[in-house]
């Protein structure tokens, strides 16, 4: 006798973007499925797009969606699915589909597991699941995460999280490890061998390295204080000076302690942590589009001791230069395409 698909929600709001929606839906299907013998065969999930609207819905793209339930018709389900939701604003946080919020905090309550990719972390906090919790979320949203729910602890470094009782509630990154997240589901409820199977029929990649190499420092500069603003340009000038952090202290006019206060106030950084991220921030740059060698580099953005900057640089963006170097450089078809466009 045949087992009984798990049941996954995939909750659409207006904000989603289509590609997780879409990419997590076909990965579910296809689970479970013999392609090399009957294509009818059963299956390992029953996924459903799901909204609090009847009829097609524009997703923030301009692209529609036609949810197949609406959650006034569904009083459960096994898995509740978020993807992504581009917010970048507490307006558009409190914005979100309230019945949709509501709905996906019952289904926890009652049983549901719950997964939420990229910016879906938003979405769980904002229904109250996460306060207390641990979470992960796409490095751009963080400072928002940070700001709105400080009762979260959010580890922005690590790809996947899992928090709640019984590890009920699943978090991924940024951007592709959606597909990190669906294997995992597929790994719970189909075993290992099936997530490797589906790894290697969509070509998805394990992104054992976290989100540190992509993501990029975030820098305030809309906090309304004049003298840390002024600070900051100047910064953006002087990064790679030796003596940089006592300069700052001197530009500004300010004692140290109110200075490192101020600073850390309008900016989220000690000004030594925000110069050495500023400091890598370049590094990566020049890794990516240059051929000097990492001890050039390092010399460059202001490490004369090479080993001090790899250190720094594997701390900062969890894998060592040369690492970033190869996985950043494009394969020599992209950069030959690029260079054609320049030439043209």
């Amino acid at each position: 006798m045949n087992k009984k698909p798990i049941h996954v929600s995939l909750v659409v709001f207006p904000e989603c973007d289509p590609s997780i929606v879409y990419g997590v839906f076909d990965t579910l299907w296809a689970a479970g499925r013999d392609f090399d013998g009957l294509p009818d065969a059963p299956a390992l999930f029953e996924p459903r797009i799901v909204s609090s609207e009847s009829g097609p819905i524009k997703l923030v793209t301009g692209v529609s969606i036609l949810p197949q339930d609406n959650v006034d018709d569904l009083d459960r389900t096994d898995v509740v699915f978020v993807p992504n939701v581009m917010v970048t604003k507490p307006e558009h946080l409190r914005a979100l589909d309230r019945k949709l919020l509501a709905w996906i905090k019952r289904m926890h309550l009652n049983g549901s597991q719950v997964y939420a990719a990229c910016g879906g972390s938003l979405v769980l906090a904002e229904a109250g699941l996460l306060e207390g919790q641990q979470a992960t979320t796409h490095w751009t949203y963080a400072p928002l995460f940070r700001q709105q729910f400080p009762g979260t602890t959010l580890h922005v470094e690590r790809l996947l999280v899992q928090t709640g009782d019984g590890h009920s509630i699943a978090c991924a990154g940024g951007a592709s490890s959606w597909q990190d997240l669906a294997l995992l589901l597929v790994a719970k409820h189909g075993g290992i061998a099936e997530a490797i199977k589906m790894s290697k029929l969509f070509l998805y990649q394990w992104h054992r390295d976290g989100q540190l190499p992509y993501a990029s420092m975030i820098q305030n500069v809309n906090h309304g204080d004049a003298i840390i603003l002024q600070c900051q340009e100047w910064i953006a000038q002087n990064y790679d000076r030796a003596d940089v952090v006592a300069s700052l202290v001197k530009q500004s006019g300010l004692p140290k302690r109110s200075f490192d206060r101020r600073f850390k106030a309008a900016t989220g950084y000690a000004p030594l942590a925000y110069i050495q991220a500023l400091r890598i921030e370049e590094a990566k740059q020049a890794l990516e589009t240059g051929d000097g060698t990492v001890e050039e580099i390092g010399r460059q953005v202001g490490y004369e001791d090479a080993s001090s900057f790899r250190r720094l640089f594997r701390r900062l963006a969890g894998i060592s230069p040369h690492e970033y170097r190869r996985k950043l450089t494009p394969p020599g078809v992209v950069q030959n395409a690029g260079k054609s466009v320049v030439q043209q």
